[in-house]
């Protein structure tokens, strides 16, 4: 769904997003691998790392040119292996490729791995291979995993890939990932060198047929994955992903990006890499958002936060108690969780009485939070514990340690914290910023014995990361199942079509690719309850002056010319006008500077309006996306749109409640409630106003673009005093 002929309620998306059958490629019984050589670095390694690492299921190498290979009889064809098999692995030149996917389908294969390369990231001819390889999978029913794929492992299962350097342990963490080298080197490897470890890693490839989403959909629903991380270059169908995703949120499981192409640098990047669009980051920014998505920066935060939702359930809520036997790390955590939202609440009552009573901690006077419990706290980290613990003001624990994490104090100290973590019934995050390489490079240190059990953070601000990962997604899953989901929202929508107005609103004929005229939009903007100034349409001067009278001076005269959707700028917009000479006279002038820019056919008339004063200025609009069909934004208006240059972008459809969130995550709603020269004006106004504009959005496919600037906010509402409207061609 990219382009902008394409509307974003997609009506060939899924109410509810199909969870493919994935079982075979990620524990077959039976793989046979066409291609099979020990010579060759794709197909050979991928057969050596499969047998070395656990796979007791059957395996049938497939090359004619070889007699034997692994100490088993190659065969032919796909069609001469003995039994379908659950897997085959393609690893043969790129013209051979579709040919084997054939024929393994018609063997009855659920699956094949693709790893060839030289496909669409290649040139034209491996575009047309790519393009009838799916179509080859479709037709045979065979789902197909790349092509130019690195491959997959499950830690419970198979692992199918050429480079994987040491045995997968089992872990809790999906990674799903459009770069393969990223996958099985740097995700793969950080993580296990923190003994953070996968329950399975994809290689995506270029998504012939089953795609990112389709592997983030299968990963959410197995009970071995407590968090599915991703790697995003592009996605086809975004609407798909959100929906996916959003199930996740809703469902238990929480979903993390790296997304690239917040830089033209990245995005061109992207383009030649892999042929896929990376989109507006704003959209993407949004997407993430509503459906409780959460993004992060790079790969070590990705695996920090990762690490904090496989350890920890779900915290009750945002308030953090922090203990830190340093008072500068103590300082510099409590800024660190202010930026983050958390919240510390003060150490007091019973809680601070029995901390005082600890002749250990040499405090005088009380505690605050983060509590400075200095380097003798460490001593007895047991007793602070009891004392925090039972203390049901807090959800979440942070014990800092700036003490070096080798000695035999050390030892002591990872100890006491194990089983203060394993007995608590809240998340307790360690910190330990010290010295963690021993002397002897042989031995184990007490920090990373320690990491075996809990994760052990070695930088404050990854350490509260995580935290606020863990309390974000809490409030993002609430969120979700407290709110219409998006296939819900577009059957509102198709609902809303039997009303009569809803109906005229489909059905008008709009022309399709240019600006309308105000007589071709306002039907539009009234069928979705987007309201207007009052607005007259006059041909002469005379027309003028009497609709002037009829809407009540003061007035602006503006030219209605589809040609010149930036009247403004072409002088052709008068304002205050408060008599009918002053009208006339605006009338030929605006008319004149249209006339300079446009000819006389390409006037549709001049529009006059009251002037409507007193209130605080927005922009609501429609944009078309590369990515998704159309985004909806709001923000401040008028010439504070450049002044604050902060608006919030939407995905229609969307719930009141996401538009609520974005009209308060910019000034707008601080303009609107804290006025010195009036009363507060609405903000439920706005969001109302704000769906409104979304549903036209969804809805109807012909407007590729809305400006409503400036949305004019009064004591009795929001009033759009100027609409621009372009249609899709």
């Amino acid at each position: 769904m990219s382009g902008d002929d394409a509307s974003v309620v997609d009506p060939s998306a899924e109410p509810t997003p199909a969870v493919p059958e994935l079982d075979p490629l990620f524990d077959p019984a039976s793989v046979a691998v066409v291609g099979a050589s020990p010579d060759s670095f794709y197909s050979g390694n991928l057969v050596n790392n499969l047998l070395d690492y656990g796979f007791d299921g059957t395996l049938y190498p497939v090359n004619p040119n070889r007699e034997e290979v692994w100490g088993r009889r190659c065969h032919d064809d796909v069609s001469e292996v003995p039994e379908t098999v659950d897997l085959v692995v393609v690893s043969v030149p790129r013209e051979y490729v579709v040919d084997v996917v054939a024929a393994a389908g018609d063997r009855g294969v659920p699956v094949a791995l693709v790893l060839t390369a030289g496909f669409s990231e290649a040139d034209e001819a491996g575009a047309e291979l790519e393009a009838r390889l799916a179509e080859t999978a479709s037709d045979a029913g065979i789902r197909v995993v790349g092509p130019n794929c690195i491959g997959v492992m499950a830690a419970r299962g198979a692992t199918l890939t050429s480079t994987c350097s040491r045995n997968p342990e089992p872990g809790r963490i999906g990674l799903v990932s459009q770069s393969g080298a990223l996958a099985f080197t740097t995700f793969f490897e950080r993580a296990a060198d923190r003994d953070l470890h996968f329950s399975h890693v994809v290689s995506t490839g270029n998504e012939a047929d089953l795609t990112l989403t389709d592997y983030v959909a299968y990963l959410a629903e197995r009970e071995t994955v407590d968090v599915v991380c991703t790697y995003v270059e592009g996605i086809e169908e975004p609407e798909r992903f959100m929906r996916v995703a959003e199930r996740a949120t809703r469902n238990g499981t929480p979903v993390l990006t790296v997304k690239i192409g917040q830089s033209d640098l990245a995005e061109e990047a992207t383009l030649s890499h892999t042929g896929s669009l990376t989109g507006s980051d704003a959209a993407w920014e949004a997407a993430f958002d509503q459906t409780g998505v959460q993004r992060v920066p790079d790969i070590p935060d990705l695996l920090s936060r990762a690490t904090a939702h496989t350890a920890y359930g779900t915290p009750d809520g945002d308030r953090v108690c922090i203990a830190s036997t340093s008072g500068g790390l103590a300082s510099l955590l409590a800024d660190m969780a202010a930026e983050r939202d958390l919240s510390l609440p003060d150490i007091d009552g019973e809680t601070e009485e029995t901390l005082l009573g600890i002749d250990e901690l040499l405090t005088y006077g009380g505690f605050n939070n983060p509590a400075d419990i200095r380097g003798y706290g460490a001593e007895v980290f047991p007793e602070i514990a009891d004392a925090v613990l039972a203390d049901d003001a807090f959800d979440a624990y942070v014990f800092a340690i700036g003490l070096p994490g080798v000695d035999e104090r050390a030892a002591t100290i990872a100890a006491d914290l194990e089983a203060i973590a394993a007995d608590a019934d809240d998340p307790v995050y360690v910190l330990w910023t010290g010295r963690k390489e021993p002397d002897d490079p042989t031995e184990t240190p007490p920090y990373a014995r320690l990491r075996e059990s809990v994760p052990v953070y070695e930088d404050p601000g990854r350490c509260l990361d995580a935290v606020a990962s863990t309390v974000a997604y809490a409030a993002d899953r609430d969120r979700a199942v407290g709110e219409p989901s998006r296939a819900d929202l577009a059957s509102a929508l198709d609902a809303a079509d039997g009303d009569a107005d809803r109906v005229d609103a489909a059905a008008l004929d709009l022309p399709r690719g240019r600006v309308l005229t105000w007589t071709e939009a306002e039907p539009l903007l009234d069928a979705y309850d987007v309201p207007v100034v009052e607005t007259r349409v006059a041909t002469d001067a005379d027309e003028a002056v009497a609709a002037a009278r009829e809407v009540g001076f003061p007035v602006v005269c503006k030219v209605d010319s589809p040609a010149l959707p930036h009247r403004t700028d072409a002088g052709a917009v008068r304002l205050g006008l408060d008599s009918p000479a002053a009208v006339r006279e605006a009338y030929a002038d605006v008319t004149d500077a249209a006339l300079d820019r446009v000819d006389a056919d390409e006037i549709a008339g001049v529009l006059v309006q009251p002037t409507v004063d007193d209130g605080v200025e927005a922009i609501l609009g429609v944009a078309p996306g590369d990515v998704f069909g159309s985004l909806v934004t709001v923000g401040p208006g008028g010439v504070l749109v450049e002044a604050l240059d902060e608006t919030a972008t939407l995905v229609p459809p969307f719930s009141r409640a996401d538009a609520r969130r974005a009209v308060e995550g910019t000034a707008l709603a601080d303009l609107l409630t804290d006025r010195r020269a009036g009363e507060p004006l609405s903000v439920d106004a706005v969001v109302d106003l704000l769906v409104n504009v979304g549903d036209l959005a969804a809805a109807v496919d012909a407007v590729a673009e809305l400006d409503l600037n400036p949305v004019v906010v009064t004591a009795d509402g929001p009033v759009p005093v100027d609409a621009l409207v372009r249609t899709r061609r």
